[in-house]
């Protein structure tokens, strides 16, 4: 167990990072290659078995073409280089000729050749035996000096023995009708090798000249037969081909089966409301990873939404319930205790104040949720134009760059309208608009002169309901209106630095894809409830 484990921990350590289109691509090429291995492996074991078969057939040429020589009196032989002879034939290219032609009659042996025959026709007959091959020798004339049926007769004519008379060696390939190991298989049709026979014809060559041609032919062994002799390493070769295929399902299983598996039971989790994403195994392949990386951002979303909503619903609550506890105890003064004209009167504008601010909230309210649904506007408006169409608001509007910004009209004009209402409310008489054309942005600069914004309120004017002005009718929603509304046209706003008055810089992106964040998602930071 512990070298299991330890090899997997191997394994994880240098595991390569693999994409889903990999994993299949090599387990579907590995699947579909192997009727085509297996075919390709069926007939280079064929030609194997008969090269093996030629390889048998020269050895055991040369060894009686050796004692054809001595028997003749060759006594140099010793004296030959070694030349090895490997098999020749290839079942794939070399031709099968016709089956071997009958013996013609012939005149009278060479009788020098016919009594070395006689010599060596008990060695052929025994070799013949264990061997199965047919075994003949004939003179130098093509004659037959041994053989069965037909002794005396001329091969002369014969492809093979016209080559060794003239000195050479030559083995070929020519059909068959018998059948020397006596198996008979309806299969036999898938192999080549079962209807054929080599023949191999070896020269006798003493002093220069050929004296004598040893003539062999063996039919190979049969295809199914040299598997069913071969079942042992063929067996050990299927093993291997399953334990691969067993590999590559582990393969499937660990970089895409077993990640999915675990991934489906983390959005149980997440859906029951535990936020416990676990990584992504070593294993998974590059795709499942970067699912994985996605849905824990997604979850994390999810959390940081609903915690927003729970604080956006308890400050919602808390804004509500000021002016309502207002017009309630106003109501209960009203209708319980006698008062003058005068305190009624006042008592009556304090609830109308308090219902106007109930009003504007739900106003703002509004705003803010269609500002969160809004989707993008495309196009382009001249700043110059959107500047010009603004509501009255009170104070100066300087515009020192024009040009056309990349947002619709409708929510460029909202934003700057927002802007521009609470520069107004700060005591601002001037604010000045500057435009300028980045690579891969475009920016508008808004500057005000009014009363600023405190530094330690900094960090909270996008927060909803965060205001410094609520007795003079402040709602704490114009800002996180304007960024969700820039949000929905892939912009952003930002508090910059300045030395006098407030100053935003808003940022209209067009060279890439928007990296702030889409309408409705608000983080801990920018909500502001996270650290109450």
């Amino acid at each position: 167990m512990r070298l299991i484990a330890t090899a997997k921990r191997i394994a994880k350590r240098h595991w390569p990072a693999l994409s889903i289109r990999t994993i299949l691509l090599a387990t579907f090429m590995f699947v579909a290659a192997l009727p085509g291995v297996g075919a390709v492996a069926l007939r280079v074991y064929e030609n194997t078995l008969v090269q093996q078969t030629e390889a048998e057939l020269i050895a055991q040429g040369a060894v009686l073409a050796a004692a054809y020589r001595a028997a003749w009196g060759d006594h140099a032989q010793g004296n030959r280089p070694l030349a090895p002879e490997p098999p020749t034939i290839d079942l794939r290219s070399d031709p099968v000729r016709a089956e071997m032609p009958p013996a013609q009659s012939a005149g009278v042996a060479n009788p020098r050749a016919t009594a070395i025959a006689r010599g060596l026709a008990p060695v052929m007959e025994d070799a013949a035996a264990v061997t199965l091959s047919a075994a003949r020798l004939l003179d130098g004339a093509g004659v037959v000096v041994v053989g069965r049926d037909d002794l005396g007769k001329s091969y002369a004519d014969v492809f093979e023995v016209r080559r060794a008379l003239n000195g050479r060696v030559a083995t070929t390939l020519r059909l068959r009708t018998d059948n020397p190991y006596g198996l008979r298989s309806p299969l036999e049709w898938l192999s080549r090798a079962s209807v054929i026979r080599v023949h191999h014809v070896r020269p006798v060559i003493v002093g220069g000249r050929v004296v004598g041609v040893v003539m062999l032919s063996r039919s190979p062994r049969g295809l199914f037969l040299g598997i069913y002799q071969d079942r042992g390493k063929i067996a050990l070769g299927v093993v291997l081909i399953f334990l691969t295929l067993l590999m590559l399902a582990g393969l499937l299983s660990r970089g895409i089966a077993r990640p999915i598996r675990e991934l489906t039971r983390a959005t149980e989790r997440v859906a029951s409301g535990e936020l416990i994403i676990p990584e992504a195994p070593v294993t998974a392949a590059i795709e499942i990873r970067e699912l994985y990386a996605h849905f824990a951002t997604m979850a994390d979303r999810i959390d940081t939404r609903a915690r927003y909503l729970r604080d956006f619903a308890a400050a919602l609550s808390h804004e509500f319930k000021t002016p309502l506890t207002g017009i309630r105890g106003a109501l209960e003064l009203l209708g319980e205790h006698k008062m003058t004209d005068a305190e009624r009167q006042r008592f009556l504008a304090n609830a109308g104040a308090d219902a106007d601010r109930l009003a504007l909230l739900v106003q703002r309210l509004l705003e803010l949720a269609r500002a969160d649904m809004a989707t993008t506007q495309a196009g382009h408006c001249a700043l110059r134009h959107v500047v010009s169409g603004l509501d009255d608001v009170g104070i100066s509007i300087v515009l020192q760059d024009d040009g056309n910004v990349p947002i619709g009209a409708e929510l460029l004009t909202a934003v700057l309208q927002i802007l521009v209402q609470n520069s107004s409310q700060a005591g601002a008489r001037t604010a000045t608009l500057r435009l300028d054309h980045h690579p891969t942005a475009v920016t508008i600069r808004y500057e005000d002169d009014g009363h600023g914004i405190p530094a330690g309120d900094r960090d909270r004017v996008f927060t909803p309901f965060f205001t410094s002005r609520r007795l003079h009718g402040g709602t704490g929603l114009g800002l996180p209106i304007a960024r969700s509304l820039l949000s929905a046209g892939k912009a952003a706003i930002d508090l910059i630095p300045s030395t006098q008055g407030a100053a935003f810089v808003l940022t209209f992106h067009t060279g890439r894809s928007f990296a702030g964040k889409k309408s409705g998602e608000i983080d801990e930071r920018e909500s502001g409830f996270g650290n109450r």
